[in-house]
């Protein structure tokens, strides 16, 4: 329950249009759902202002069904991060508007719209083969209520191609920059904005990449300052940090 929702039930309840064993019912799980394999912090969104994002990587499709099966009782968004096809179809059972995005294996469901800032954030990737990582950012962003631009397959081998769209993403508020390999990219965009930078390193790349960890390391030690890293893959940390930025 979202801190507006709170809001109207405690009113209904003062109001009289609503008694008192129906207000305990909505708030009996108010803190916490415990599920047994699962406990979904129903609290989140009021501590923080954004709610529980279901991390499907580890789980069971019918522990994720499940979980989504109790979410959608409580009316809000629902998001849920590297999930499988498998895990979709589950879910499309009990909820016929839900939707995936294949690149960026995510699961969304809305219902409620959310206040979008005029602000934009910009989502730029080095590489195709960065774009599930860049996806990943560029979904939570929008998610989570922001407008997205999203520049793919603009890495340093070809700088070029990314120049030409500096125009739309100066414009923006905030600057996610995916790549592997080297992880270059962040540097060289960082030193042409004005604007914050969320570095993203990403697997990709051949064996002296060591699975990103040559990214994340020249994403820490570059010489632009205003970049900020996360961790390696994490497109939904750089989108909900993104969201929290532009929304400041």
């Amino acid at each position: 329950m979202n801190p507006e929702d709170l809001k109207k039930l405690l009113q209904e309840v003062k109001d009289g249009e609503l008694d008192i064993d129906k207000a305990l019912n909505q708030l009996r799980d108010f803190s916490y759902k415990d599920l047994g394999h699962t406990k979904i912090d129903n609290h989140r969104e009021l501590r923080t202002g954004y709610p529980e994002v279901i991390f499907c990587s580890g789980k069971t499709v019918e522990q994720v069904q499940d979980i989504i099966s109790h979410m959608l009782k409580k009316k809000n968004n629902i998001l849920a991060t590297r999930a499988t096809k498998e895990m979709f179809d589950a879910v499309q059972q009990i909820c016929g508007d839900a939707r995936f995005n294949t690149a960026a294996k995510t699961i969304t469901i809305k219902r409620k719209d959310l206040k979008i800032p005029d602000t934009t954030i910009s989502v730029v990737s080095a590489g195709t083969s960065d774009m599930p990582v860049a996806e990943e950012a560029a979904v939570t962003a929008e998610f989570f209520g922001n407008k997205v631009h999203r520049v793919f397959d603009a890495g340093v081998a070809g700088i070029h191609r990314l120049y030409d769209k500096f125009k739309e993403i100066r414009k923006s508020r905030v600057i996610i920059v995916v790549a592997g390999m080297e992880g270059a990219l962040p540097s060289i965009v960082k030193g042409l904005v004005d604007k914050p930078v969320i570095a993203v390193p990403t697997s990709i790349g051949y064996g002296a990449n060591f699975n990103g960890l040559s990214a994340l390391l020249g994403m820490l030690t570059s010489c632009a300052s205003g970049v900020t890293v996360v961790n390696i893959d994490n497109g939904f940390g750089a989108g909900f940090t993104a969201s929290m930025i532009n929304k400041l």
